[in-house]
């Protein structure tokens, strides 16, 4: 993938575009997804999540923000201000993880995903938590871990996969 700071603006917000795109098709075609019998309830595959790790692996920081932050007005839009709030707050604490691991800890793909999707799903915990003004949300703590590395280990898997292409 070519440097984005050497190309001009218009291609810059193009392929961000057209990333954000991506995750916005990726998201509706999960919610469209029958719920799997085998999968906790609120445990997701995070198939968008993979066009923002390409974001950050490939685009930088700045673009991945770009997506994590238009894909939650996105939320907004389609699910309302509660699922925003719980999108937002996981996308941004995901990314900001999977930044420093790949910066401070020279992580590859597939651990840095896991982290992220950990990060993520604590982060919407949290934001539960809030939003309820109460811990209990983080009963489901173990759950939501255990899922997050599970589902970081698809998504890495599923990144690694589409990278060439």
């Amino acid at each position: 993938m070519p440097d984005l700071s050497k190309r001009r603006p218009a291609y810059r917000i193009a392929l961000i575009g057209l990333m954000l795109s991506l995750a916005l098709v990726l998201s509706l075609f999960e919610s469209m997804l029958p719920a799997l019998p085998f999968l906790p309830v609120g445990v997701k595959l995070g198939l968008s999540n993979i066009v923002t790790m390409y974001c950050l692996f490939f685009l930088g920081a700045r673009p991945a923000f770009a997506v994590a932050a238009l894909k939650s007005l996105f939320v907004l839009l389609t699910r309302g201000p509660t699922g925003a709030a719980m999108s937002f707050a996981g996308g941004i604490l995901s990314l900001a993880v999977m930044l420093c691991c790949r910066r401070l800890f020279s992580l590859g793909e597939r651990l840095t995903s896991i982290a992220g999707a950990i990060a993520h799903n604590v982060g919407q915990l949290a934001m539960a938590g809030l939003l309820l003004r109460s811990v209990f949300a983080f009963y489901y703590l173990p759950v939501m871990i255990l899922s997050g590395i599970l589902m970081g280990m698809l998504t890495g898997l599923l990144l690694r996969f589409v990278m060439p292409y």
